[in-house]
């Protein structure tokens, strides 16, 4: 038997709002993310870095240079220096634990982009008592197994790289099918995958298939078309991640499939 998550209990498809909505503003900033659950979003997809001094920063990027104005690796500098970049020229980099404390009924889709932000997170996930309300993804399969042990307590996560890839290899040949079990009885309850990788498609039917026979769900990213938003959610996808947040909502909204959260900004 699939375990159940809270994190996924919500009406589908699931909307994720990318970085808070990444091309309607100024990515992973706080105002990206009011703007994103003002439209109605209760999923929030963000990125877990922390400081050298273990500060906890919703922030994609290893360092600074793309998206402030300063430059460093975030990993390598104290919080006192990195409070003082502005994303944009005008907002500081949001902590994860203000984030999460903001909007109490939101979801948070956390990619764990270094092994130095996992006891950080273990940490703010403890203080905030977010465990129902946060899904952890990586492109680590080591990170993502270390970042649910320091957690501590089961908590919702995606399959890693060889979980996708095995799921993947499933959608076409049964050789992977009791590992992909396994997985499933584990309690990985979601696969979040891209369209396609290095020319190959990756998101089919067959994969559809492969997941939902296992109990999981799809989630796809990043998706900013909507005519390939109505493509996928008429193959079946269980979530769309998408930097196009008003392009999703009105996508799901014609299919009657938009499902507003009741939070308040």
């Amino acid at each position: 038997m699939q375990r159940r998550y809270a994190f996924l209990d919500h009406p589908g498809p699931l909307a994720f709002a990318h970085r808070g909505g990444a091309s309607e503003g100024r990515e992973n900033t706080h105002a990206a993310f009011a703007r994103a659950v003002e439209l109605g979003y209760t999923y929030l997809e963000t990125d877990a870095h922390a400081t050298a001094d273990g500060v906890l920063l919703a922030f994609h990027d290893h360092t600074l240079d793309r998206m402030t104005d300063r430059s460093g690796r975030i990993a390598a500098l104290p919080y006192r220096t990195v409070r003082e970049a502005r994303i944009g020229g005008v907002d500081e980099i949001p902590l994860m634990e203000d984030l999460i404390g903001s909007w109490p009924q939101a979801r948070f889709n956390i990619d764990v982009k270094e092994a130095a932000a996992i006891a950080p997170l273990a940490e703010v996930v403890r203080r905030t008592n977010a465990y129902d309300r946060i899904c952890l993804t990586s492109f680590s399969d080591e990170r993502l197994a270390r970042a649910r042990a320091a957690i501590g307590r089961d908590v919702c996560s995606s399959l890693g790289p060889r979980g996708v890839a095995a799921l993947r290899a499933a959608a076409v040949t049964s050789a992977y099918g009791r590992l992909l079990t396994r997985l499933a009885r584990a309690g990985v309850p979601c696969a979040q995958v891209p369209i396609g990788f290095r020319g190959l498609r990756v998101t089919t039917p067959a994969l559809v298939r492969t997941a939902h026979a296992l109990g999981m769900q799809i989630h796809v990213w990043t998706v900013n078309d909507t005519r390939e938003m109505e493509r996928l959610l008429d193959l079946g996808v269980d979530g769309v991640m998408t930097d196009n947040i008003s392009g999703l909502r009105g996508v799901l909204r014609s299919r009657g499939q938009w499902h507003p959260g009741r939070l308040v900004a």
